[in-house]
């Protein structure tokens, strides 16, 4: 299976609907992969909080169009990044797009943790409460989004519910970069799945991005590591390895905490 994560910049001076158009054109020329994934809130910038509600727009909106149209041109399964989604009924959402190689939008995942300590996204934007999975043909994928990586919880809840394959889109900070690259691989080793975990470029309303996307293997193992610019980091890997690790090193079997019903208080 090849998987090409499209590690976007996102800099001031670009509008929305160049950027738009320009990341369309380069999932369009993605055409030998099977799958592309594209890094958190793309279209706006994680940390550009004021942009939030200006440039949020409808699921189906010009973004889901855009991308839509790019993953049937290129015939690949599209995993779009996040986008601000203007709920009609409710809040704002920070909301993963997956579409078909036809084009169809087969999942969308609302971020469950909103980073901010009680200001920014965890403020502006309502908390999603639903686990994702999307059956591909090759694996399974569970969805999570940039601050969720660190909930392990969160991706123990996917493996249960079939994940073999962890894709994490980002706007990830460069004063973190170490903790990315370490829980990108704890939650690879500790699930015994692969993880492919896609960031951002360039500078988000003056915080510069980590950039160095991911892909890792169930034994933890670095397969490809982008750098800090702009660039698509492509990486073939077999998904058969996961039912082969899971059985060689059954650690998953011997799980306690958390399969047992809990006890009553006397």
């Amino acid at each position: 299976m090849r998987a090409s994560l499209i590690q976007i910049a996102v800099n001031e001076g670009e509008s929305l609907e160049s950027r738009r158009r320009r990341v369309a054109a380069l999932v369009g020329e993605q055409s030998g992969a099977d799958l592309v994934v594209l890094p958190e809130l793309w279209t706006t910038g994680a940390f550009a909080y004021e942009e939030f509600a200006a440039q949020a727009e409808p699921l189906e909106g010009p973004t889901y169009e855009a991308m839509a149209k790019a993953a049937s041109d290129a015939g690949v399964w599209l995993h779009a990044g996040s986008i601000p989604e203007r709920d009609p009924d409710g809040p704002l959402y920070n909301t993963s797009l997956v579409f078909s190689p036809s084009g169809e939008l087969v999942a969308a995942y609302r971020k469950i943790h909103r980073f901010g300590f009680d200001k920014g996204e965890a403020v502006l934007m309502g908390a999603g409460g639903e686990l994702v999975t999307v059956r591909l043909p090759q694996t399974t994928l569970g969805l999570a989004t940039c601050y969720d990586l660190r909930f392990p919880e969160l991706f123990r809840s996917l493996v249960d519910a079939g994940a073999e394959t962890l894709v994490i889109p980002a706007g990830w900070p460069e004063r973190r970069r170490a903790h990315w690259t370490l829980l990108a691989q704890a939650r690879a080793v500790e699930n015994q799945a692969f993880v492919l975990a896609c960031g951002t470029a360039g500078t988000h309303a003056g915080v510069p991005q980590a950039g160095h996307s991911i892909v890792v293997d169930p034994w933890g193992e670095v397969l490809a590591q982008a750098g800090p610019g702009e660039e698509i980091l492509t990486v073939d890997f077999d998904p058969a390895r996961v039912a082969a690790t899971r059985e060689q090193f059954p650690a998953l079997k011997d799980r306690v905490l958390g399969l047992l019903p809990p006890r009553p208080r006397p």
